[in-house]
């Protein structure tokens, strides 16, 4: 595959120092490989592994998926995956690290925060009664899947969109965010959005992401699959392991754009004032879950159970509580979290 030769190359960083946008290099290469983060972890990193559940329903759903964001109904009764979660006294967490105000490592502190974060305490909270009872572990966007099957973690919560195509593997909860993809790009740009503008531009997307599936239905002409793809000579320059790569690709001049979630979008143009989102509004609609191992029926419906609770209250609910704090200035006029969805059958 050919590139432009005019593009710009490694001579400088957007927006961020040299010194800043290295460090945030350094730190999405630290994200890559499936770790334990030990500031919370409470135990060590080779505590039980969560167990898997039998592949019940979930598998005619995804066969027959016609509303992938419905899910199994809401119960607080336990079963055997609750189970091996209370006798290790720890809920096993896949997350982010990188996503500034979704899962991200305070700078100050170095605890772990974000929006993602608090659904994650919620849960730890209502299984264990005591929202620390977390061991993080941060996974790259292509590992989330993995690490579920592989029995990593118990739960993945970090920005997974809800899908037919992942049903297939994995099972998830109801919705509790709204998305969309949208086009990042530099504010002198031409791009304009998710159109034509992007006509052999250099776009950037993370490996097993709906932006990267978003693009093979329709590039507008971009390039945005790198040579050897997902073999060992992939140079990971247009698709990456970690949809942080895209944002330090793009500072570096590697890149000329990003698609991404509208939702990662916004805390990335907050990180850099000199990108910003392109094009009026995403151009889909996506839903974000909390997802378990496939067939994990109890743990779904329980963590169901937690986002209920966790959208009561209107305006005081402790999702709104956690909008507030950490969204709402990126992602403006929200005024309450989506509705649940369940399944019938």
């Amino acid at each position: 595959m050919s590139r432009p030769k005019d593009r710009p190359g490694r001579g400088g960083l957007r927006g961020w120092g040299g010194v800043t946008g290295m460090a945030v290099a350094c730190a999405v290469t630290a994200a890559v490989t499936l770790l334990p983060l030990a500031r919370h972890s409470g135990g060590a990193a080779g505590a039980d592994a969560p167990g898997g559940g039998v592949v019940t329903a979930d598998r005619t759903r995804a066969e027959a998926c016609t509303e992938p964001e419905a899910s199994l109904p809401a119960s607080g009764d336990d079963g055997p995956n609750i189970d091996k979660i209370k006798e290790r006294g720890k809920l096993i967490a896949g997350v982010d690290q990188n996503s500034f105000r979704w899962g991200y490592r305070n700078p100050e502190s170095g605890d772990l925060e974000g929006f993602d974060i608090d659904l994650v305490r919620a849960v730890a909270a209502d299984l264990l009664g005591d929202p620390d009872a977390v061991i993080f572990r941060a996974i790259p966007t292509n590992q989330r899947i993995a690490a579920l099957e592989n029995d990593r973690v118990d739960v993945v919560v970090r920005t997974m969109t809800i899908n037919c195509k992942r049903l297939e593997q994995v099972s998830f909860s109801t919705a509790y965010f709204e998305v969309g993809q949208q086009v990042l790009a530099p504010k002198e740009s031409t791009i304009t959005g998710y159109d034509a503008s992007l006509k052999g531009k250099r776009v950037c997307s993370a490996e097993g992401s709906t932006a990267y599936e978003a693009l093979e239905k329709n590039s507008f002409g971009a390039l945005y699959k790198d040579d050897f793809d997902g073999t060992g000579r992939d140079p990971d320059l247009l698709t990456v392991p970690n949809q942080l790569d895209c944002l330090v690709r793009l500072q570096l001049g590697e890149v000329d754009a990003v698609v991404t979630d509208n939702a990662l979008a916004a805390g990335q143009a907050a990180q850099d004032p000199a990108v910003e989102l392109k094009g009026k509004k995403p151009f889909t609609t996506e839903y974000y879950g909390v997802a378990t191992k496939k067939g994990a029926d109890d743990l779904v419906a329980r963590v169901n159970k937690v986002l209920v609770d966790y959208r009561a209250g209107g305006e005081g609910s402790a999702w709104m509580r956690s909008y507030g704090k950490w969204l709402a200035t990126g992602l403006p006029g929200i005024t309450a979290p989506p509705e649940p969805k369940y399944r019938t059958d």
